[in-house]
């Protein structure tokens, strides 16, 4: 068996994972686009814009040649912001070889299709395995051996079971879940709840709040994801419910730290540009609420963040509204599951 594993993008979540692999004494081939931060890690032997304080191994060898990052690599790691995925795929293709496993740890919509990440990875990489890790576990925590505990899910059974090995640690705990749709549908979706719980701290309002948010959030998100063909079951484990709790709730969560931002008043370019680092929620809650309304299904905490984020609506009126919607009992809306099995 190799022990290499190249990892494609060193942001705060590539380098943990870098260096979760790293401690498990696999070879890591890591690309890195910036400049300062590849020399950086040779020098320093740390990422200080993207995850401070935290040692990079040895065994880290980062490089700035895509074709060189993956020769030789047994799992390749997809680290970049979901916008740049396909680009990114499309780029790496030329250099891999069929037995590859491409590993995306991306949490998110592409804006211009409205596709799930594993779509657009099989579109422009057609014969390798694709396998998703996904669920609550933010990259300062696990880059510093925090016990964390994630999913993987594919469409080849083989192919999860081989990155759960990969991947594994005491640690880090990886369940297989062959359910894609409904691991990355809330993997992308929980962001937009979490800017929502932001925006709500942001403009002092408490723990009913955020509980109602939460709560809510969740149903919605099961709903799109269940019309897309996921089992509803998926939303009430890690990738789910457990995402959800984590982003909403953690000040390392950079959506909620955004949200936070924007209650108090702030616009959404100065809150980007605070924020330093990609905020996935704010793309994905336009590819989320474009998808709604195209397979019409009711999402109201996405819509009026929508609303917030690009029609520049005042919050505490999004708020009021989301309170004074039409009557309806709370059981109306729960749907029955779906079974899914492995493809």
């Amino acid at each position: 068996m190799s022990k290499a594993i190249a990892v494609i993008g060193m942001g705060s979540w590539g380098t943990a994972l870098a260096v979760h692999l790293a401690k498990k004494g696999y070879s890591i081939k890591a690309w890195v686009y910036e400049s300062e931060i590849y020399e950086s890690i040779i020098t320093k032997r740390e990422n200080p814009r993207y995850l401070p304080g935290v040692m990079i191994p040895q065994n880290i060898d980062p490089v700035m040649d895509k074709g060189e990052a993956v020769s030789g690599a047994e799992t390749v790691v997809l680290a970049v912001p979901s916008q740049f995925v396909r680009m990114m795929a499309r780029s790496l293709a030329p250099f891999l070889k069929k037995d590859q496993i491409i590993v995306n740890v991306a949490k998110g919509l592409e804006s211009d299709t409205l596709k799930r990440l594993s779509q657009v990875i099989r579109e422009e990489i057609a014969d390798n395995d694709i396998v998703v890790l996904s669920g609550p576990s933010h990259a300062e925590e696990v880059g510093r051996d925090i016990p964390t505990v994630v999913v993987c899910a594919s469409e080849s059974r083989k192919a999860a079971e081989k990155v759960q090995d990969t991947f594994m640690s005491p640690n880090f705990r990886v369940y297989t879940n062959p359910d894609v749709i409904g691991v990355e549908t809330g993997g992308a979706l929980k962001n937009i709840i979490a800017l929502a719980a932001g925006i709500s701290d942001g403009l002092g309002y408490g723990d009913n709040t955020k509980a109602a948010l939460m709560t809510r959030g969740i149903a919605e998100i099961a709903r799109l994801g269940q019309a897309m063909g996921a089992s509803i079951l998926t939303f009430a484990g890690l990738t789910g419910i457990g995402d959800l709790i984590v982003t909403c709730t953690s000040m390392h969560s950079r959506n909620r730290r955004a949200g936070i931002m924007l209650g108090q008043g702030k616009s959404l370019d100065e809150t980007l540009k605070a924020i330093g680092m990609v905020v996935e929620g704010v793309k994905t809650c336009e590819a989320a609420y474009k998808l709604s309304m195209k397979m019409g299904i009711e999402m109201p905490i996405t819509e009026q963040l929508y609303r917030i984020l690009y029609d520049n609506k005042d919050p505490a009126s999004a708020v009021s509204e989301l309170m004074m919607r039409s009557k309806t009992h709370e059981s109306e809306e729960i749907v029955n599951s779906i079974d899914t099995g492995w493809l």
